[in-house]
């Protein structure tokens, strides 16, 4: 199956992101209002990177507290690894374990139209075993 069914349900509406200009210190209240690891970071309306709870712990580390009035373009993880809706889930998650990535964009013709994490693919993948596990237990219970 591919990504674009996990995310049928899903509006450009439902995408929380910010700019490259938005401050870290801004970014971080969004992710944790929003209780998100991740946001994807746009330039003109595209994807030039992705902010995490580890990029800004990791520059909180490295230039302290100062940090947090830079832009997010200045801590980003960039460029952004992007999957588009046909990519498949095992495919993603393959990228997302070789990459050690948490969190993709999703991008089609150049736009961002979604933003997945190893939660979302995680949880489709239990539910797929699960679909399963019952079709066989039917199956044998007809036999």
């Amino acid at each position: 199956m591919s990504i674009a069914r996990i995310i049928a349900s899903r509006g450009a509406s439902d995408i929380i992101a910010c700019d490259v200009a938005t401050p870290v210190s801004q970014a971080v209240t969004i992710l944790a209002s929003k209780r998100i690891g991740a946001l994807p970071v746009l330039r003109d309306g595209r994807v030039v990177g992705i902010v995490s709870e580890r990029d800004v712990i990791y520059r909180l580390a490295e230039k302290g507290a100062e940090c947090l009035d830079l832009p997010v373009e200045a801590i980003m993880t960039s460029p952004a690894v992007t999957v588009e809706p046909g990519t498949s889930v095992d495919e993603a998650l393959a990228l997302m374990t070789r990459r050690r990535f948490r969190h993709f964009p999703v991008v089609e013709d150049g736009t961002l139209v979604a933003f997945i994490s190893i939660g979302d693919l995680v949880k489709y993948k239990i539910d797929e075993v699960q679909h399963e596990a019952e079709a066989l237990r039917s199956y044998i219970q007809a036999g």
